[in-house]
């Protein structure tokens, strides 16, 4: 092979998925932290997807790789099971010998070994890889085992990684319980032409180049544009391309070998839309219009004074990419970041694995979180310091309407529906939060001023 004529002391680019030659792209570092949030919580259920060969396996095996000594994995790889299967594959990871067993007695049998564990100290994992391949009724089988729990906590943390059409089934009427018990999704989009390079370089680094640049520089943006960014395309073009260096006797991959391997392959470039997240700075002009479109009311339906303000028809289920309503970020009074809100959930907090980071002092580590579905978009406080606030009311939930503004820490949140006309009564005033939404009374707040640093909260 090529590896003396390169000097490296071992593959850079094979496609087995190894821990060590992992880069962590910030979306692979918020998805691997969203991973690692299963052993914070005690009702973890996460689920990744991503495109084929977007790195969630190897993702998996790196954390699997750093887990303590004190947490019990099953994971499942082979997704193509009955709900009976299914259930004996996950005991014999836990190292049972289940074949004899029917449903009823595998449902038995797991729930007092998970106990067992739970009582012996032991947190219980489980993992499934493939996860777009299981069935509604697995899936069931899957709902069934996260609602395991002792009187204080559920004893069962789980993942699911699959490719999208594992949101598509996720979001489905039939598995609308299911989802609901997912804390965090990430969805892992491939690398942008700056991270495929720092992406080749890592690989070639950990198999021993010692900074040596093996690529030529122009022969990068080449390759993003023959694989996308697909961690798994990238490895197999750059894999070639070394093989062609190598039958040509130099020891430095040009855009040529780069070409060469795609034909070899029959590849074609691809048409690479831009990776980057949904979000983008705003300027003066676009967040006054913003605010303006906002302050004014839109004309809607007469609605009954009996009729609550937070109730509107049920509406079909969302594609998965569609927008459905919209965020702007401010701080005093200027708004710096706009956000789309699709199905699905998004993180807001102080550190970097949030789908939203606010670097601020008043700010937790993960704050809040806002669930958009078809028909709803709430927030939700995650236990934060400072808590979040409507119309000066702390509330734990809260389903926004159009022209909500919450406010977290020092900064403001404004919400924009895109699914309907704006609701507002014949004053323009935005309504005050429900009973059902749970606001805690100011004496309540009061108790964790909002001027209480967010090194306290380490222990969120």
């Amino acid at each position: 092979m090529y590896l003396d004529l390169f000097q490296l002391s071992e593959l850079p680019f094979r496609l087995s998925p190894d821990p060590s030659f992992l880069y962590l792209s910030k979306q692979h570092a918020r998805a691997k932290a969203y991973m690692e949030s299963t052993i914070w919580f005690t009702d973890g259920f996460v689920v990744i997807s991503g495109e084929i060969g977007a790195g969630k396996t190897t993702l998996i095996e790196t954390f699997l790789h750093e887990l303590q000594k004190d947490v019990v994995v099953a994971q499942i790889n082979q997704t193509q099971l009955t709900p009976t299967g299914f259930l004996q594959s996950v005991l014999v990871q836990f190292g049972f010998s289940p074949f004899q067993m029917k449903k009823a007695e595998c449902i038995a049998t797991l729930n007092e070994f998970l106990i067992e564990q739970h009582a012996a100290g032991r947190r219980v994992m489980l993992i499934i890889d493939e996860a777009q391949n299981l069935s509604s009724r697995v899936l069931e089988e899957v709902r069934m085992l996260s609602g395991i729990e002792t009187t204080k906590e559920k004893v069962l943390r789980i993942i699911l990684a699959g490719q999208p059409e594992l949101n598509q089934k996720l979001n489905s009427p039939e598995l609308m319980q299911l989802a609901q018990r997912v804390r965090l999704r990430f969805h892992l989009t491939p690398l942008s032409d700056v991270e495929t390079g720092a992406y080749i370089d890592h690989r070639l680094e950990v198999a021993g180049s010692h900074g040596r640049h093996i690529f030529d520089t122009d022969a990068y943006p080449l390759i993003y544009r023959y694989t996308g960014g697909v961690p798994r395309l990238i490895n197999s073009l750059c894999d070639t391309a070394m093989l062609a260096a190598f039958n040509a006797g130099t020891d430095s991959v040009s855009m040529a070998h780069v070409e060469e391997a795609a034909r070899e392959m029959q590849w074609k470039e691809q048409s690479v839309e831009s990776n980057r997240p949904h979000t983008r700075a705003l300027s003066k002009a676009a967040a006054a219009a913003a605010a303006a479109a906002a302050a004014t009311p839109a004309q809607s339906p007469a609605q009954s004074p009996a009729q609550s303000p937070v109730q509107s028809p049920a509406l079909p289920e969302p594609e998965p990419n569609v927008t459905l309503a919209r965020i702007f970020v401010a701080h005093e009074g200027e708004t710096f970041l706009e956000q789309e809100l699709k199905p699905g959930r998004l993180v807001i907090g102080r550190t970097i694995e949030n789908d939203i980071q606010i670097d601020s002092a008043f700010i937790s580590r993960h704050h809040c979180q806002i669930t958009t579905r078809a028909d709803t978009c709430m927030i939700e406080d995650l236990n934060s310091t400072n808590g979040i606030y409507v119309q000066s009311k702390r509330v734990r939930k809260y389903n926004l309407n159009d022209g909500d503004v919450v406010q977290i820490g020092q900064h403001e949140i404004m919400y924009m529906d895109e699914r309907v006309p704006r609701r507002a009564d014949a004053t323009g005033e935005h309504r005050q939060p429900t009973p059902d939404e749970r606001p805690i009374d100011q004496a309540a707040a009061d108790e964790r001023p909002m001027d209480q640093s967010a090194e306290d909260d380490e222990s969120e």
